[in-house]
């Protein structure tokens, strides 16, 4: 940042900070050790084969992905109709519901798993996998808002009146001209609250079954019982499906295109 260097050297402090652990675990995976250590001690891919076949992480694997889905299912079915609502409607208090969809951004997400446990799972009894659904869908709820909304904003409100004004009904002017407008947003949206979902430990920590776990809850249960390279070799795994998936939404859709409506 030319004329700035105090912001500058800032800046490429907290990319040093945040990058530097995720490479020592990365070049961890691959060492030919049988415990965690650095600097990796040969070169072996063989605990990315163990850590692919251990059983616990298969089926953890297929809980999280199950999970997120339908979370992000639910958020989007939530929050677009609230989109439309906020930036299309003539509501009252438009910031105030804004707000209230936005709040779990702001609230420590042990907070609310606190709050779900007390109220369903004990208060109403239902299992910790409903809890756990409701959850997810709570903290996924920015992104389908705020996501959605930003690509709604940097549309122009005019073309859906002229379909209108042309004769189209209001569900044809939904899906012929908003349902477009809006595409990006949901396809971002919904990688978002995937990923968010996907890796989120707080919430699932306290909200777990013995009998259902997420992928992120049985790699730390394992890290309490074993210390070899396996664990860091599945994380390498979850990095690089994370980037796959960042990169697949950039190219389709663009984050600087849509997070630029968020500033806006």
């Amino acid at each position: 940042m030319k004329g700035r260097p105090l912001i500058g050297t800032l800046a490429v402090l907290g990319y040093i900070i945040m990058i530097v652990p995720i490479l020592f675990v990365v070049a961890i995976s691959f060492t030919d050790s049988q415990t965690l250590s650095f600097p990796p001690k040969g070169f072996t891919l063989r605990w990315f084969g163990e850590a692919a076949s251990y059983a616990p992480f298969t089926s953890a694997l297929l809980n999280s992905l199950g999970l997120a889905i339908v979370s992000t299912a639910l958020a989007l079915a939530i929050g677009i109709p609230v989109t439309l609502a906020i930036q299309r409607g003539k509501i009252p208090g438009k910031s105030l519901v804004e707000g209230l969809f936005l709040s779990p951004l702001v609230v420590p997400e042990l907070v609310v798993g606190l709050a779900l446990y007390q109220q369903i799972m004990v208060g109403l009894q239902q299992t910790s996998l409903v809890a756990l659904v409701i959850g997810h869908t709570i903290i996924l709820m920015p992104y389908a808002v705020r996501v959605t909304g930003a690509s709604l904003a940097l549309a122009d409100p005019f073309v859906e009146e002229a379909a209108r004004g042309l004769g189209a009904s209001p569900f044809k002017t939904f899906m012929t001209v908003t349902l477009p407008l809006l595409r990006p947003g949901i396809f971002s949206a919904a990688l978002l609250s995937f990923i968010t979902s996907f890796n989120n430990v707080p919430m699932s920590l306290l909200l777990q079954s013995r009998k259902f776990h997420t992928l992120p809850i049985s790699m730390l249960d394992y890290i309490q019982q074993s210390y070899d390279p396996m664990i860091a070799a599945m994380s390498t795994l979850l990095l690089a499906g994370t980037i796959v998936i960042a990169i697949v939404a950039e190219r389709t859709v663009g984050f600087a295109k849509i997070f630029g409506g968020i500033n806006k």
